[in-house]
């Protein structure tokens, strides 16, 4: 894809997230790996994601130096850490959904209630540390949450989602908030049942192999 076509999928997933019902208004921000290997894209401060238009879309380097009219994300810096410690991150979004929000308000992350948990690459969903929103610190939280792990909640924030392109960014995303949306359901009940660390091992084995198309079985 050209570096157009990637600013363009950029905004149809922010607009998508917005359509989904995972992110609100101009909240959220998302960034995808320049191909190049010069840096990366990500989305502008405060601009409505209905308005933006490819040349809206900031480029950074592996600085952080920006370039374009508009000013990046406040949560820049997180989108570049990531990127800069995960190389399987070639897309990155973050929402504030309300269930994944509502249960990082609670300093609570997502344990393995569900196989589906696994869908994030391990047995739990961490739920990193409060931390300004913008900051060095909540950036270094982040990335320390997302070790051997494709989501994160951020404490009193919401949630950050990486993958190989933007799109399975917002699929694992939807897959998240759906989680977090059971598991708060379940705890007006009690506490739920929580599956093994061995069951887990071998839920993400199976999906491990579904992953490269062999057969679970």
């Amino acid at each position: 894809m050209t570096e157009q076509g990637l600013r363009q999928a950029l905004i149809d997933a922010c607009r998508k997230m917005n359509g989904l019902g995972i992110n609100q208004g101009k909240s959220g921000n998302a960034s995808i790996r320049l191909p190049d290997g010069s840096g990366l894209l990500v989305t502008p401060s405060s601009l409505a994601y209905e308005a933006m238009q490819p040349a809206d879309i900031v480029a950074l380097d592996w600085d952080g130096t920006p370039t374009g009219p508009r000013l990046p994300s406040s949560e820049w810096r997180f989108h570049l850490d990531i990127m800069k410690a995960r190389p399987d991150a070639g897309a990155i979004l973050h929402t504030h959904s309300i269930f994944a929000t509502t249960l990082a308000c609670l300093g609570k992350g997502i344990p393995a209630f569900h196989y589906m948990v696994a869908v994030a690459g391990a047995a739990d969903i961490r739920c990193a540390p409060y931390a300004t929103f913008g900051t060095q610190a909540l950036s270094d939280h982040a990335v320390a949450a997302l070790e051997g792990r494709k989501a994160c909640l951020l404490g009193n924030h919401g949630m950050i989602c990486l993958e190989a392109s933007i799109g399975q960014a917002l699929d694992l995303a939807v897959e998240v908030e759906t989680l977090a949306a059971q598991y708060w359901r379940a705890l007006q009940i009690g506490q739920p049942n929580l599956l093994s660390d061995a069951e887990m091992a071998a839920v993400l084995e199976r999906f491990g192999r579904m992953r490269y198309g062999q057969s679970p079985e």
